[in-house]
């Protein structure tokens, strides 16, 4: 029976239940969006094209391992964790010898893949593409053949793939430019290959088996095998073989080879997709969550608002003998009715908008397009649950006191809202405010990003939470500061005041998502630039080279920082990567130990720079806490290629976050990385720039710059890398602001009756308006005063917590761009519908049936 009487409800009341079944919506848009990226990450596809013809491929495990043994109660449990390394794990090349005596194996071909980018006069040729140099004797893994010219048999041949001689209008007999492992060098083209199945995700460059031995720098070593079988041989035989014959074979470093075929090719050739599913689970599962949360507020908030406006007739319901439990029935299953028409729209609308999403992260570059958008029936499906639980939770705490209280006092409420909100409800927007103010406190304690980025977020939430519990005692403390300036400014501002102060709940309703949406939108914009502008003002306080060198291209190689040294000047040369020291990841450098004082300055609070070699270390401050350090420390620790080594701590340095965690010497880390060319070049010198690139001539791409034009560039690729986060943050500011006009419309819509009694007592229609402006101005101005203080606290934490200082990045014409944006809204939300509910005659309006 509640169905049927829910179902009708529904049908009649269209119009109050659009502002709820649109929150549901968008709510079920955004978490179907953010569960594709979830799902893309766990099980998203990365399709093979270098081994395409090759069955079965043997490499190095691209992870770190780490297995824990505890025992409890005479039990003995073992857990295993894995993390992926940085770089390239190589096999030994002498394991062929071992897989060419499997049964069943035909051949046996050794891969090489390495950095190889030609260049053309203004840089790179094909910059939509990575370029990898290869072997020709590795061809036949894809396969590819030639179709003109001939096979690399002298150190200067080049064969280059059918794409990139379109694109490069190259033939054979022509001279291209490689930028490799090494310096820059020109090779001849003596033929042209194409691949007989589609690559599309990079461009191959084959050399001869010596030079690309030279090129790929790790002598006696290998990417990886390709295995083929032997005729009648089946795949999925061979793969057993293959893994039993090499069951505990171990890489020089104790990595274990891993035997791959299928779909587990795709990820041993294209590392950065396979790295790119943790990060896009950890983007996904952080939208996802924040957007579930913020959903919940706002949905929450719209029920009320619809509950409220529902009083009267809910209150008549009870007044006719209906019990508390029927009217929770009765708003449960309308809410579920709702809920399962706006979680279907909303799930079906969610899926382009995912699809929409990743293909911006792929074009941001946080995303490799290698890694496939998947797409199943699991995030519609989940997002339709979590709308429908959303709903029916929102219904049933939005009717606690009507369904509580005494007919008769219901039948008082209808008429007049109460003065004070409920003792559980003070309570509850207490206990929160406190647990808010826990985060706050634990965020500034937090120094990793990792640990603090959602911390940060979930205490914006939590404050704006305790700001919806509290916002009636908010709007009556605020009418209690602008009572006296509004009583001054004419009719429709005391019509406001007298509004604010006897509708409070009301008004709480509309400053809630206004509270969040300038909070929210204010942490999002300032949390990158506190940081980052934190780490570039110690890169510029460390840097005391007098010029910088950098390259357009991957890297400035070594010949270039050798001719640079040889003219009675300091070089040094800075080589990036990340280790890690168990399963924690470290960002970490290598440099020049030579003369590194008189281009870089860390700030050494303990030991010396003048100790740095291969076999020792020196770490931040931060690494020196939190893994117990200090001067003559062993650091046990696995390089980005799956080396492990263990240096010892030579001096602990205060600028980590300008400079990394970790500071090696630059040879130790150059063997150890795909790209050993250096990332920058520190040079003192008496030079001119214009004499130092007059040395530099010969490297293409190469650029002599101030170190203040050096920190501008820096500047633009933090910007950037900020924008994914501007990205994934946005949906979640954009549903926030639709909330904002949702909430206004629907309060401003359901005061028809108001307006005409005010018309009938002799306001006029523009003293209505200004009436509606000034309410309006006033939450936004109590919303402003709420969001920023939300914001500015936990800014201030995040940043005491990653900088040491309490100097959160606030740019002021932003902030300025963020309040008048949110009040753009708030009026023209307000207006609209008012101008709508004016049109109707006030004695047509008043003598209509409620």
């Amino acid at each position: 029976m509640m169905l049927r009487y829910a179902l009708r409800t529904v049908r009649a009341r269209k119009g109050g239940f659009l502002g709820a079944f649109f929150a549901l919506m968008c709510a079920a848009a955004l978490i179907t969006a953010c569960g594709t990226l979830l799902e893309t990450g766990l099980r998203g596809t990365i399709a093979t094209e270098r081994y395409a013809a090759t069955p079965v491929v043997v490499s190095a495990d691209q992870n770190v391992h780490q297995t824990t043994v505890k025992h409890k109660k005479g039990k003995t449990k073992v857990k295993h964790k894995a993390k992926p390394i940085a770089e390239r794990a190589w096999l030994p090349g002498d394991l062929a010898t071992e897989l060419r005596k499997v049964p069943g194996v035909r051949e046996v071909i050794p891969e090489l893949t390495f950095l190889a980018e030609p260049l053309a006069p203004g840089g790179a040729v094909d910059k939509d593409r990575p370029a990898y140099g290869h072997a020709w004797d590795s061809a036949a893994l894809t396969p590819y053949t030639l179709t003109t010219g001939t096979a690399p048999k002298a150190d200067g041949d080049l064969v280059i793939d059918r794409r990139l001689a379109e694109r490069a209008h190259l033939e054979p007999g022509d001279r291209l430019t490689v930028q490799s492992t090494q310096s820059p060098r020109t090779y001849r083209v003596t033929g042209i290959a194409a691949p007989a199945h589609e690559v599309r995700h990079q461009t191959a460059l084959f050399f001869s088996t010596a030079e690309a031995r030279r090129l790929a720098a790790h002598p006696g070593q290998v990417t990886a095998f390709g295995v083929l079988p032997a005729k009648g041989t089946d795949a999925a035989v061979l793969k057993r073989s293959v893994s039993t014959a090499l069951h505990g074979t171990k890489a020089p470093h104790g990595t274990t080879a891993k035997v791959s075929a299928g779909d587990g090719r795709g990820p041993v050739e294209f590392l950065d997709a396979a790295t790119a599913r943790t990060k896009l689970v950890s983007m996904g599962g952080a939208m996802g969550g924040t957007s579930l949360l913020v959903a919940v507020l706002v949905v929450v908030g719209t029920f009320a608002l619809s509950v409220q406006q529902r009083h009267r007739e809910l209150a008549l319901l009870r007044a006719i003998a209906a019990t508390p439990g029927q009217i929770r029935a009765l708003l449960g299953r309308e809410a579920l009715i709702v809920g399962a028409a706006a979680g279907t729209a909303g799930a079906l609308a969610g899926l382009p908008l995912g699809s929409w999403l990743h293909g911006r992260f792929v074009a941001m570059g946080a995303v490799p397009a290698t890694l496939q958008h998947t797409v199943s029936v699991f995030p519609p499906f989940a997002a339709l649950a979590a709308t429908l639980l959303g709903a029916w939770a929102a219904a049933r705490i939005s009717s606690r006191r009507i369904a509580r209280i005494r007919p008769a006092e219901a039948l008082a409420e209808a008429r007049a809202e109460r003065t004070r909100p409920a003792w559980g409800r003070i309570l509850a927007g207490v206990a929160l405010l406190a647990g808010g103010a826990v985060l706050v406190a634990v965020l500034s304690v937090l120094r990793t990003e990792p640990a603090s980025t959602p911390v940060t977020f979930l205490a914006v939430v939590v404050l704006a939470s305790s700001v919806a519990l509290l916002g009636p005692l908010l709007v009556r403390a605020a009418v209690a500061v602008l009572g006296g300036p509004l009583a001054l400014t004419g009719p429709s501002s005391r019509l406001a005041r007298a509004n604010l102060r006897g509708h409070a709940a009301r008004m709480a309703s509309v400053v809630t998502p206004l509270t969040l949406l300038i909070g929210m939108t204010c942490t999002v914009l300032f949390v990158q630039p506190t940081l980052g502008n934190a780490a570039r003002a110690q890169a510029r306080e460390g840097i005391r080279a007098d010029w910088v060198v950098a390259a357009h291209g991957p890297g400035v190689p070594a010949e270039a920082a050798r001719r640079l040294g040889t003219q009675h000047g300091t070089v040094t040369e800075v080589v990036r990567t990340t280790v890690r020291v168990g399963l924690d990841k470290y960002a970490a450098q290598g440099v020049t130990p030579g003369g590194l004082t008189r281009t870089w300055d860390p700030d050494v609070t303990v030991g010396s720079l003048t100790k740095l070699a291969e076999d020792t270390v020196a770490v931040s401050e931060l690494a020196a806490d939190q893994l117990h350090l200090k001067p003559g420390s062993p650091l046990k620790l696995t390089l980005g290629d799956g080396t492990p080594a263990t240096p010892t701590v030579v001096a602990v340095y205060a600028k980590g976050l300008g400079f990394g965690d970790l500071t090696f010497a630059h040879d130790l880390i150059a063997r150890h990385v795909d790209n050993p060319l250096a990332a920058s070049v520190l040079v003192s010198t008496a030079r001119t720039q214009t004499q130092l690139a007059t040395t530099l001539r010969e490297f293409p791409g190469i650029h002599v710059l101030a170190p203040a034009a050096a920190d501008s560039i820096q500047a633009a690729r933090q910007q950037a890398n900020a924008e994914v986060n501007y990205l994934a943050m946005g949906l979640v500011l954009a549903f926030t602001a639709i909330a904002v006009v949702n909430t206004l419309a629907m309060s401003v819509s359901e005061r028809v009756r108001e307006f005409a009694l005010l018309r009938l007592a002799g306001a006029t229609r523009r003293q209505v308006l200004g009436m509606l402006r000034t309410e309006a101005l006033s939450v936004l101005l109590l919303a402003t005063a709420l969001g920023s203080g939300i914001a500015l606290a936990v800014l201030t934490a995040f940043s005491v917590g990653m900088t040491g200082e309490a100097a959160p990045a606030v740019t002021p014409l932003v902030y300025v761009a963020v309040v008048a944006l949110a009040g753009l809204l708030a009026l023209v939300a307000t207006a609209l519908p008012g101008r709508v509910a004016l049109r109707v005659s006030p004695v047509t309006v008043a003598t209509a049936k409620e």
